[in-house]
């Protein structure tokens, strides 16, 4: 007797998550109606990037956007890391240059979290599984880029000079509102059973993905060698450009400046940090002993390189995505 094979169905997606074939074709051209937008907005930033761009050393703005490049890959390997499903490479490397894209048009973290939450749930993993796997992503690369920092600070406990940046008194009051921030959360998860409920869920469900994973080797080094590939990616892309520029300050301290102030960003909840990184940049390499007009033009074309020239291409790879069905 012979036996046929059917072919494997795609598994279903919930109702509320399949995309009606009227919104489609509007999410395909969102993403580049969105880009045309903000390169309005950032015009004169865009000039006098690529402005400064022409007086730069060229095999060093390569290497910069070698390294951008590569933290694509690494962002792809540490997603893949954080759930236990095997993930098709190619779309899952596609989906995070789309990804970086909508990262810069929506508040910071929104974009790509909606972008690999979509992306996970048609791969057929769970919502509550996705979104645990989404979590752990952000805990990783969060803690990767935190212990970074804090190691080479301890190393180079002279790269950034920040006495004559932070006002007086400002660090004991910036710690109380942090503190009551976090003391507020913690009561209104106590007093409010509604909300109570579902977050305890939700650290029941992460926990669960977070043992799972570390149960497999190869899935816990993707996600720790990702979440510590990616942030010293993107500041090799930065000492690079400062050398293309002859900014003096070296590479060790520009990576620490790097990172201090994509820590310090975070808090700020602008689209993809325009804005805000680029002033939180430039603080950064002047405390780390840089003349601020150098400061700047290292900062303006650094974002040229990593945000404004991936920017079209990964729109349209966004609309792609959406087109074929991938999210």
């Amino acid at each position: 007797m012979t036996t046929v094979r059917l072919p494997r169905a795609r598994p279903a997606l919930p109702r509320r998550l399949a995309l009606r074939p009227a919104v489609r074709p509007v999410l395909c051209l969102l993403p580049l109606a969105l880009v045309l937008v903000v390169a309005v907005r950032h015009r004169s930033v865009l000039a006098e990037g690529f402005g400064q761009l022409r007086s730069a050393e060229w095999p060093w703005l390569a290497a910069a956007a070698t390294a951008t490049a590569l933290t694509w890959v690494a962002a792809a390997l540490t997603r893949q890391g954080a759930v236990m499903e095997r993930l098709p490479a190619r779309r899952l490397l596609a989906t995070q240059f789309a990804a970086g894209a909508a990262n810069h048009l929506l508040p910071t973290g929104l974009g790509a979290g909606a972008v690999n939450l979509r992306f996970m749930t048609v791969c057929g993993v769970p919502l509550a599984r996705s979104s645990a796997a989404l979590a752990l992503y952000l805990l990783a690369e969060a803690t990767a880029r935190l212990g970074l920092l804090l190691g080479l600070l301890i190393a180079f406990p002279d790269a950034l000079r920040l006495g004559g940046l932070l006002p007086d008194g400002a660090v004991g009051p910036l710690l109380l509102g942090i503190g009551l921030l976090v003391a507020l959360a913690a009561a209104t998860l106590l007093l409010v059973r509604r909300l109570r409920t579902p977050v305890v869920s939700f650290l029941r469900t992460a926990l669960g993905e977070a043992r799972s994973v570390h149960t497999r080797p190869a899935r816990a080094f993707a996600l720790w060698g990702g979440s510590l590939a990616f942030p010293l990616l993107q500041a090799a892309g930065l000492a690079a450009v400062g050398r293309a520029l002859g900014l003096p300050v070296s590479p060790a301290h520009m990576v620490i400046a790097y990172l201090a102030a994509t820590v310090a960003v975070a808090l700020v909840p602008t689209p993809g940090g325009l804005g805000s990184v680029e002033a939180a940049l430039t603080v950064a390499l002047v405390a780390a002993g840089s003349p601020v007009a150098v400061a700047t033009a290292v900062v303006l074309a650094y974002r040229i390189i990593t945000v404004w020239v991936p920017l079209l291409p990964g729109a349209l790879t966004l609309g792609a995505l959406v087109r074929w069905k991938v999210i």
